[in-house]
């Protein structure tokens, strides 16, 4: 492994201050508004959110997948293989038995259950102008078939400033209200429980200077089994539009619950490829 790497001989989740940092914020996070989240700043060492940064490929350095949806635009890479030697060694380790501690911990969720395969997770990265509108996200693992619980963000924006926007905001179950707003800053910790009804997104294009993006890790964590859910309640992603906002996509969200997801994704991905194919042509 390369000599440079600052998790080559390292544990960092063995530090128990992440257990003491989850005891002592778990009733704050039980209380996030409008549903349980939190955020921590400077969460991981400083060498290790360098080093990780330092690594993070640029849009023409990965095989990235790059999405262009009307609600979603956005390039994510979920090949390890294309992950720099600390970033790869991040993802073991947040996938460790000491870090789902800390989750369980702080969420009251027990026996949580990470995926290696980061299925919609990975590496993600929006360009200027990009933009993920409010939704709620798949609520079961297509396959695995386990429950998806909590997300994880982990930012790698140095000198992120406000007015560039990309803040995450949290919205009420019926979009009318936003309560938590969580701006993208260098090596802090975002985080949240997931529902059919916690709506998240950053739905205004982002404002970076060309060269710019906003970047995250992202990782979703699962059980086996959840209260009233079963895999015949499984839903892709839900699609909201804010008080007096059009969604372009909206009419389409509408028949998902309709459809199986494999459909309502082909459907979705068709969709999304002509509408960029005709803006090509003019």
């Amino acid at each position: 492994m390369s000599s440079n790497n600052p998790l080559a001989d390292r544990f960092i989740f063995d530090d128990p201050k992440y257990l003491k940092l989850a005891e002592d914020n778990a009733e704050r996070y039980q209380n996030g508004d409008p549903f349980p989240s939190i955020y921590f700043d400077n969460f991981l060492p400083d060498d290790v959110a360098e080093a990780v940064w330092q690594e993070f490929p640029k849009p023409d350095q990965a095989d990235w997948n790059d999405l262009r949806r009307p609600d979603e635009t956005k390039m994510l890479c979920a090949d390890e293989r294309e992950f720099g030697p600390a970033t790869r060694q991040l993802m073991y380790q947040l996938n460790s038995n000491g870090f789902l501690a800390f989750l369980e911990r702080l969420t009251g969720i027990k026996n949580l259950i990470p995926d290696p395969s980061m299925s919609g997770g990975g590496l993600h990265q929006t360009l200027p102008g990009g933009l993920l509108k409010l939704h709620a996200d798949f609520n079961l693992h297509n396959e695995l078939k386990l429950d998806r619980r909590v997300n994880i963000l982990i930012y790698m924006n140095k000198d992120w400033q406000d007015e560039w926007g990309g803040h995450l905001e949290l919205w009420d179950k019926d979009c009318k209200r936003m309560g938590n707003k969580i701006a993208p800053k260098f090596n802090r910790l975002g985080m949240f429980s997931t529902t059919s009804e916690s709506f998240h997104g950053h739905p205004d294009p982002l404002t970076c200077p060309p060269g710019n993006s906003r970047k995250s890790i992202a990782l979703y964590y699962y059980t086996n089994g959840r209260q009233k859910t079963s895999e015949a309640d499984a839903h892709t992603t839900i699609f909201k539009a804010r008080p007096g906002e059009q969604l372009s996509g909206l009419q389409l969200h509408k028949i998902q619950d309709w459809v199986p997801p494999v459909i309502w994704r082909g459907i979705r991905d068709w969709r999304a490829k002509a509408q960029f194919k005709g803006q090509a042509k003019r």
